[in-house]
């Protein structure tokens, strides 16, 4: 059993480093998004605010230009849902977490619409018509249909989604665009083909995204199961938490001072910070999960005020005026107030430049 204890707080400073929340980084979009391997985007626009408030020198226009180049794209990954990634990493991650993405469409109320339709037989159509061109979920829906006409039409699309590394193309995901969900495979759009899983080298970034964390950390974050015995076979640090649970990290990996000041920060709507860990009290502190992510699946944007969630924000865009409306869970220091009003002054000038005004407001004003 490892003697070293960290705590709540020292757990905290930690995640923020290595999610670049500490302080903003100096690396490129591209860099950072293969550090934080990958960011969920179930909501498109959503990775251009978390990258915004991580990187010194982003631009939203950097983002787009990487999508629409085709080195980063939107794939179905870990815990079945959406993630902004690089194209390398698109190839790389997908056969690690298909397993799981089998499982859970195994166990979906999908499933039973597909009963009776040959796997391979499915996968080949659907490949097939993807690789024609790129297909919206109404025209594979039609055409797969009219192939498997016992089926479900609906469910039919989506095992090809889980069953298929399907990515949707631009202009969907570029901010200020648009449009329902275009899909072509990973393999046709980057150019290269899917690489053999490697859940080892999986396991070792996310350490270094997310670390030092335990395997029930590490199978939230991706949905897997089974990794214990991937983790005992690295040679990794270990830890414990104040709760007595074993906590795994990089062997060289530093462990930032737990009273390093942190600023204001506006994380955005579905964010991995919250998202992935088992015990999420690193950077919920006392706050409960459900006061972030609700019962039907939203997980709100949230503010980080001395570095733990401190109460969730939303944009709001009307008649030329584009605001930030925060809700604090708790009563703001004068300070931290004010520097929540200069972080989304500063996030409204990069979101709305051609606003006619600019607002942060706050629901306990």
């Amino acid at each position: 059993m490892p003697n070293t204890v960290l705590d709540r707080r020292t757990l905290n400073r930690a995640l923020l480093d290595r999610q670049l929340l500490l302080e903003r980084s100096e690396m490129s979009a591209l860099d950072a998004i293969e550090h934080l391997v990958g960011m969920q985007s179930q909501a498109p626009d959503a990775p251009y605010v978390g990258l915004w408030t991580r990187l010194k020198r982003f631009s939203f226009a950097e983002l787009a230009g990487l999508m629409t180049e085709r080195r980063a794209v939107r794939i179905v990954l870990m815990r079945g849902t959406v993630h902004l990634v690089s194209a390398s990493d698109a190839l790389a991650l997908r056969p690690v977490v298909q397993p799981m993405l089998d499982r859970q469409f195994r166990s979906s109320t999908w499933a039973p619409g597909v009963r009776g339709v040959d796997r391979e037989e499915l996968v080949a159509a659907g490949r097939m018509l993807v690789g024609e061109r790129a297909r919206n979920p109404a025209e594979l829906r039609a055409a797969l249909g009219e192939r498997w006409p016992e089926a479900d039409p609906g469910s039919l699309v989506n095992a090809l989604r889980n069953w298929v590394p399907l990515v949707q193309l631009p202009p969907r995901g570029v901010w200020g665009k648009g449009g329902q969900p275009v899909y072509a495979t990973v393999e046709e759009w980057v150019g290269r083909a899917v690489e053999s899983p490697d859940p080892e080298t999986v396991v070792r970034r996310y350490l270094g995204a997310f670390g030092p964390a335990g395997v029930a950390d590490l199978q939230k974050w991706s949905g897997l199961t089974g990794l214990r015995q991937v983790v005992a076979g690295l040679e990794l640090r270990t830890y414990r938490d104040d709760q007595g649970q074993v906590l795994y990290d990089l062997p060289d990996a530093d462990l930032p001072d737990p009273d390093t000041p942190v600023s204001a920060r506006f994380v955005a709507d579905f964010d991995n910070l919250v998202l992935s860990h088992a015990d999420r009290s690193r950077i919920l502190g006392e706050v409960a999960p459900s006061r972030v992510m609700t019962a039907n699946g939203i997980v709100r944007g949230t503010i980080l005020v001395d570095g733990f969630v401190g109460g969730t924000w939303k944009f709001e865009r009307r008649r030329g005026e584009a605001a930030v409306l925060v809700e604090p869970y708790g009563r703001l220091r004068v300070a931290d107030r004010e520097a929540l009003e200069a972080e989304g002054s500063r996030l409204l000038a990069a979101t709305d430049p051609q606003a006619s005004a600019h607002a942060v407001r706050f629901t306990d004003s």
